[in-house]
């Protein structure tokens, strides 16, 4: 055997007993890892050497309880967290003014820098194999904030159930909450960067809301919308049962006249050149 394959030989045993030793340190901190004290710093050494956000969500399908950021702060009462989940660093689940149960089911994914807030008996439930990337806030307050399952939901959305009193006479801070419902999202829905949802609405599954978006009105099934307020402005799937979308018409500008006068030199350069004139 060469001095090169040797080399090669050598490198391929050292890194593929580095990979196990890894994997052993890794198991062996999961195993230990939690939400509290002695907990949190079993996770943190078991992220140690790996990459944030959605490379480090490999270490939720290592152990059924998943992985918990050794920042994250889980400070609500009623939390139910399923098999398999990931929260990222500094994701907060916390209960303010009575509120209530937050159920996050299996495979979720909440990469990081988020707020979950229940309050005045306000619920919120995530189905399974939903990814919320990092930046959202989901607060519900008064009614239900329901996510179906497998839901892309970009980063910077606004989920809020949920609105402040606007009545003269009185600072806003000290006007009471009221709500117009819950909000539900449907199955395999794709919210798009930096959305706000608003009380009362239900986005349909397979919905596709576009970037920037304000949602003040349902949005039905496989329906694309877009705007401030979000429309809908045309669907993903082409059914007898799907409305279809009015089309945006196209205005175009009238077509100018010759005026009399351009015409008349028109003609006289044509006779020029026939040799009329």
């Amino acid at each position: 055997m060469g001095v090169g394959k040797l080399k090669t030989h050598m490198g391929k045993v050292y890194h593929y007993f580095r990979r196990q030793t890894l994997h052993r340190w890794r198991m062996f901190w999961l195993k230990r890892a939690g939400t509290r004290g002695f907990g949190r710093l079993a996770a943190w050494l078991a992220s140690r050497h790996t990459a944030p956000y959605h490379q480090r969500s490999y270490l939720a399908s290592l152990l059924p309880r998943g992985f918990v950021a050794p920042s994250a702060r889980l400070s609500h009462p009623d939390l139910c967290l399923g098999h398999h989940i990931y929260l990222g660093d500094r994701v907060f689940v916390f209960c303010t003014q009575h509120g209530g149960p937050v159920q996050i089911q299996d495979q979720v994914h909440i990469y990081g820098d988020a707020f979950i807030e229940t309050g005045m008996g306000g619920q919120i439930f995530i189905d399974e194999g939903t990814h919320i990337q990092p930046g959202c806030h989901i607060h519900a307050f008064l009614t239900a904030v329901r996510i179906g399952k497998q839901v892309e939901i970009a980063p910077d959305c606004g989920i809020y159930c949920y609105n402040h009193g606007m009545a003269t006479g009185l600072p806003v801070m000290e006007q009471p909450l009221h709500s117009k419902g819950g909000i539900a999202v449907g199955d395999g829905a794709w919210i798009g960067h930096g959305v706000t949802i608003l009380q009362g609405v239900t986005i349909g599954k397979g919905a596709v809301i576009a970037a920037g978006s304000v949602v003040v009105h349902s949005v039905p099934d496989h329906a694309i919308a877009a705007g401030v307020p979000a429309r809908v402005i045309r669907y993903r799937i082409t059914t007898d049962s799907a409305p279809q979308a009015h089309p945006v018409a196209i205005i175009k500008p009238p077509r100018r006249r010759k005026t009399a006068s351009k015409d008349a030199s028109a003609d006289v350069r044509l006779k020029q050149r026939t040799g009329r004139i």
